[in-house]
């Protein structure tokens, strides 16, 4: 068995060129940095700050430099939940949702400052709801949410600014109290309503009795108007009657002639109480004696009047 031994100089391609060329392009590989948009690359020198890399290309020195982090430069969203008392004891939980972004020219700042940004956020949301919510009762809560809001965003944004961070908007975005004291709520707005519809159908009832009696009193004024035109056409067949009477009896008087029409009036008043429907008992005098005696009333009437016409 024949043993071949190939030196180095025999091989078809120089090995150390290759080594050295692979070497490059790691190195090369290793230096360059690229930054995605709205983000921030930290770069260290030997675990010291150098600079920050923004987006696009950027390069480094291999080994010496390194990426120590990641900034996010997008606007991002902390919801955070408080739980709190009002003024008039009731206990309520709350959530307050802060928009907040890394300020580019404070990014190493943003990184190096604090270990946890959302948690020191949410300690100063904490503080500040937990200071105003109690000076308030619980309806006021929920009226001046938005007073806490801002008081929350100015809190946030002075505190914030020095550590590179910047609020762009604080939102009270739920209150929810007790479940008892919901539910007392609710019975309060129930109560409230039936009260109001109580008051509009009082209203409504009102307007159409009112109606009712202007339509009653139009009646009656248009019936009274129809009574007294009904008696001047009495008044004037009366009258008619009379002259009728007078022409036809040369001997009988007016007075005679008022007597016997005031007399046949009164019969035919008798027969309509008589027969009209759902009319009560009505009790009148007809023995002879009686109706002379209201004959002899028509008849001292009728003197009397014309006495006081002469």
């Amino acid at each position: 068995m024949n043993t071949i031994i190939l030196q180095a100089s025999q091989l078809p391609f120089n090995l150390p060129l290759v080594i050295g060329v692979i070497l490059l392009l790691v190195l090369i590989i290793m230096s360059i940095v690229i930054v995605p948009e709205q983000s921030a690359k930290v770069i260290q020198r030997l675990g010291k700050y150098k600079r920050v890399a923004h987006s696009g290309l950027s390069f480094k020195i291999p080994i010496i430099d390194g990426v120590a982090g990641t900034v996010n430069h997008r606007v991002q969203q902390l919801d955070v939940h408080v739980e709190t008392k009002t003024s008039d004891n009731v206990f309520v939980n709350m959530q307050a949702s802060v928009q907040y972004k890394v300020i580019k020219s404070k990014t190493r700042a943003a990184f190096y400052e604090l270990d946890d940004p959302a948690r020191q956020i949410s300690s100063f949301i904490f503080d500040v709801i937990r200071a105003e919510v109690p000076k308030l009762e619980l309806d006021d809560v929920f009226a001046k949410k938005d007073d806490i809001a801002i008081a929350v965003n100015e809190s946030l944004s002075n505190s914030m600014d020095d550590y590179g961070f910047e609020i762009i908007k604080t939102l009270i975005t739920d209150i929810d109290p007790d479940a008892h004291v919901k539910a007392s709520m609710n019975r309060i707005n129930a109560a409230k309503r039936d009260k109001y519809a109580a008051l509009e159908e009082a209203e409504a009832k009102k307007i159409q009795i009112v109606k009712e009696a202007e339509a009653d009193a139009e009646s009656k004024r248009l019936q009274g108007e129809g009574i007294a035109k009904q008696r001047i056409e009495i008044v004037r067949g009366f009258k008619e009657s009379v002259e009728d009477f007078k022409d036809s009896l040369q001997d009988i008087d007016s007075a005679e002639v008022m007597q016997f029409v005031l007399l046949t009036q009164y019969f035919d008043t008798l027969n309509n109480i008589g027969t009209k429907e759902g009319n009560n008992t009505i009790m009148v005098p007809h023995s002879p004696s009686g109706m002379k005696d209201f004959q002899q009333q028509i008849i001292d009437g009728t003197f009397i009047g014309r006495k006081l016409g002469e």
